[in-house]
């Protein structure tokens, strides 16, 4: 009974990362280019001088601009896992930011 606790609670972290990374890259990425669009307006608007387009929404780019940072942090890791890995090594936390450590 407790090789089972133990599995299911590997299963857990198992899902829990793939959820983050399978799905949470991708969704971030969708919400950038959002924000984007979002960001360089889309309601066109009649201003004084008669003519009409789009109002821009600085949020939006800052959002959209973060959220793809974010997005190229987490493929940044992904590679430097798989390449530290074939090389012996092993990516570390320990002090707040990742590094490179020896098995």
């Amino acid at each position: 009974m407790h090789n089972l606790g133990f599995a299911l609670n590997g299963a857990w972290r198992v899902l829990l990362a793939s959820l983050l990374l399978g799905a949470g890259l991708p969704t971030l990425f969708a919400l950038g280019v959002r924000s984007l669009a979002w960001g360089s307006g889309g309601d066109a608007e009649v201003h004084e001088t008669g003519v009409t387009g789009p109002t821009p929404r600085p949020l939006g780019t800052v959002v959209g601009w973060a959220c793809f940072g974010v997005v190229l942090l987490g493929v940044g890791l992904g590679i430097t896992f798989i390449v530290a890995s074939g090389f012996g090594k092993a990516l570390s936390f320990a002090h707040g930011f990742p590094t490179i450590v020896d098995k």
